[in-house]
């Protein structure tokens, strides 16, 4: 059914249940899996411009280092499982775009990832980058979400996007496309 799955990480543990299911997805389909980590774009207030550069080359160092840890630890899942895995580092602003980006320009069928259950002002604040995919993405996303106290992963929230809330104990799929036969004029799950 999927041929090649995105999976963002950041490396937290929700986000390695998000990895987690993106390889087993990837392996029960024959699929291939690209992981991407999003680095945030440097910014800063500083009393002058001698004190910028270093700082952001010491900065843009540590984020590379993170996203190259990140990103060899979901390759190496994959590699475990025999799941072909490519992967990608970027910097962005917004996150959402990125993902969004390098799923459509990889062909990825599938972006799996993980939701790390902001409410409340928070998450009107700050917003989710979860939710900012499924609103903006083409491409049908799988959520893994958080565990409201233990923050493990709780269940998937399967859909397309814009997909509507659900309740966080149940896995949401969309209803399935209905065939109508020519004959009987009768309806029946479509293939």
């Amino acid at each position: 059914m999927f041929k090649h799955l995105l999976v963002p990480t950041d490396g937290s543990a929700l986000s390695g249940a998000a990895v987690q299911m993106a390889v087993t997805v990837a392996k029960e389909n024959g699929a291939s899996l690209t992981a991407l980590h999003v680095m945030p774009e440097f910014h800063v207030l500083a009393y002058g411009s001698e004190m910028l550069i270093d700082t952001e080359e010491r900065f843009m160092r540590s984020a590379r280092e993170h996203a190259d840890s990140y990103l060899r630890a979901v390759g190496e899942t994959a590699t475990e499982a025999g799941v072909e895995c490519d992967t990608v580092a970027t910097v962005r602003a917004h996150p959402y775009e990125a993902i969004i980006d390098i799923a459509t320009h990889r062909h990825c069928d599938l972006i799996v990832m993980a939701s790390h259950g902001r409410g409340g002002m928070r998450a009107l604040l700050i917003g989710s980058e979860t939710q900012k995919v499924l609103t903006h993405s083409m491409i049908p996303v799988l959520v893994v979400r958080q565990e409201a106290h233990a923050g493990a992963a709780r269940g998937v929230e399967a859909g397309m996007p814009q997909a509507p809330a659900s309740d966080p104990d149940r896995i949401y799929v969309p209803n399935p496309p209905l065939a109508v036969e020519p004959d009987q004029g009768s309806r029946r799950p479509a293939p």
